[in-house]
């Protein structure tokens, strides 16, 4: 399989020949800010890291890319929840397409129960028992979260939270 970069620009090409104006502006924008993530990751990098060597080392990762894409489509969440509020539905129909297309690019998000699944492995590994040890379960746990998928922080948190908390009641058995 081709990497995700290679990919996006393919897929800017095929945009720009259909003349699909939508994609081919998605795609632009999102080249673009992992285009600014590379040039930062480069500044830092030319600090520390050896001149010749500043080209190979400045190239993002994968999961650097990911990130970017979850961060796009991140900032068009928001977008849509703003102009919905405002009773702007044309906006944000717009927004939410610029979503979808973004979303082609990114991992299956993880079920609730893969989620919990994995959540349950690393709170028995970490040894965590109550709410005060979240920090060190989430520092656990989201590298093995983006390894398997991806899932929303606030989710991965609040199921944490839910495991981690004291029962009042007896489980439902």
């Amino acid at each position: 399989m081709p990497d995700l970069n290679n990919r996006l620009r393919q897929d800017l090409k095929e945009a720009q020949l259909k003349k699909e104006d939508l994609r081919v502006s998605v795609l632009r924008l999102l080249l673009a800010s992992l285009n600014n993530r590379e040039i930062e990751k480069r500044t830092k990098l030319s600090k520390s890291s050896p001149l010749e060597k500043l080209d190979e080392f400045s190239k993002l990762t994968e999961e650097e890319i990911i990130e970017v894409i979850v961060s796009e489509a991140k900032k068009r969440k928001e977008a849509i929840l703003g102009f919905t509020q405002g009773g702007r539905k044309d906006s944000a129909e717009k927004e939410k397409k610029e979503l979808e297309i973004l979303e082609t690019y990114l991992p299956k998000p993880l079920s609730q129960d893969e989620l919990k699944e994995i959540v349950i492995e690393v709170v028995a590994k970490t040894n965590a028992k109550t709410i005060n040890d979240l920090g060190k379960v989430m520092k656990e746990l989201m590298p093995e979260i983006k390894k398997r998928g991806r899932a929303e922080g606030e989710l991965v948190s609040q199921i944490v939270r839910e495991q981690l908390s004291p029962r009042t009641t007896p489980p439902i058995t």
